[in-house]
């Protein structure tokens, strides 16, 4: 049997090499290279019990976004389950999350979004002095500017340029205090 820093070492290892595969697309991390990487002494056997058992409690780790105390209390549990985990599995479990938490949950969160997004937003106010048919207006409009680009994606941005008046701009400000009251009633 290998040493607790040992089988630490291969399972954090082990960890790494699913997350790049399953949350950062990166194939070449196929079952057999992490095998022969990680593993190449064990049975066959030995390898996809380790495996199967990492793919399971990652896949809960992620899809609970575990903090910290969550993680502790899950992997506790898991050290005391039959045929569940051993320290030293718990340690690199515990190790791989405090560093890929963050990368992982972005990753999730860029690939459950789809259509365009606003990558920049400028505006000025400007005012406008004279008309076609009026020599004098006077009127303050807001010019806005939008970025919006493909999420995922390395496209050039498209730009939405329009100009809106006073009583355009207190009606998108009044329906933004909507949404940010109806996300924060989601979110609290």
């Amino acid at each position: 049997m290998a040493s607790e820093e040992e089988e630490s070492r291969t399972v954090l290892g082990l960890l790494n090499g699913l997350a790049k595969r399953e949350y950062f697309g990166k194939d070449e991390f196929t079952d057999e290279f992490l095998k022969e990487e990680l593993m190449a002494s064990a049975t066959e056997e030995e390898f996809s019990a380790l495996l199967s058992k990492c793919k399971s409690l990652l896949k809960n780790i992620v899809s609970g976004n575990m903090d910290v105390n969550q993680l502790e209390a899950f992997l506790t549990s898991q050290t005391k389950k039959k045929g569940g985990i051993n320290g030293a599995q718990a340690a690199a479990f515990s190790k791989f999350w405090r560093s890929n938490k963050a990368k992982i949950h972005d990753s999730i969160v860029a690939k459950s979004m789809w259509g365009n997004g606003l990558r920049s937003m400028s505006w000025r106010i400007d005012i406008k002095s004279q008309g076609r048919h009026i020599d004098q207006i006077n009127t303050p409009t807001a010019i806005v500017e939008l970025q919006l680009a493909e999420n995922n994606s390395d496209k050039e941005a498209e730009v939405v340029r329009f100009e809106m008046d006073e009583e355009k701009l207190a009606k998108i400000t009044q329906d933004l205090d909507i949404m940010e009251a109806q996300i924060a009633a989601h979110c609290h």
